[in-house]
């Protein structure tokens, strides 16, 4: 990798794991009801970095569903344990998100804002000193 900055990553029971270098374009948490129904929680928080800056070691299972643009979304998962690690946006190929809870040191990130908040459960506690967002913002080049 072209940057002495790594970050590694993996699910839960071992059997995938990452590393990409450099820092993320941008991290969010997402009140979509994809992402809620998929997580089974009122949030999914995630980083976004260029493609090809991830390394990923080990079988993933990816499963699609159509996003607002109408081009698929593709989520990858650990097809032992479950753990759902990656995003791969068609209407985006060169970024990738990575669920921030794989990282193996959370120190460093938190969420630069909120998107999705339209679709949030009513009882959702979010950090409101973040930017939120009834949708996506424009996505960032790589």
């Amino acid at each position: 990798m072209s940057t002495s900055i790594c970050h590694t990553g993996r699910c839960h029971c071992g059997a995938v794991s990452y590393e990409f270098a450099g820092e993320p374009v941008m991290s969010m948490t997402c009140h979509c009801t994809d992402c809620a129904r998929i997580g089974g929680s009122v949030g999914h928080t995630s980083l976004v970095v260029p493609r090809d800056a991830v390394t990923v070691t080990g079988d993933v299972t990816w499963y699609g569903s159509p996003g607002d643009s109408g081009m698929t979304v593709r989520r990858g998962f650990c097809p032992k344990c479950g753990t759902r690690l990656f995003g791969e946006p068609d209407m985006a190929p060169q970024l990738m998100s990575i669920s921030a809870l794989s990282l193996d040191d959370l120190s460093g990130f938190a969420p630069q804002m909120n998107i999705y908040v339209a679709s949030a459960a009513p009882w959702t506690v979010r950090d409101d000193a973040l930017p939120a967002f009834d949708q996506l913002p424009s996505v960032p080049e790589a």
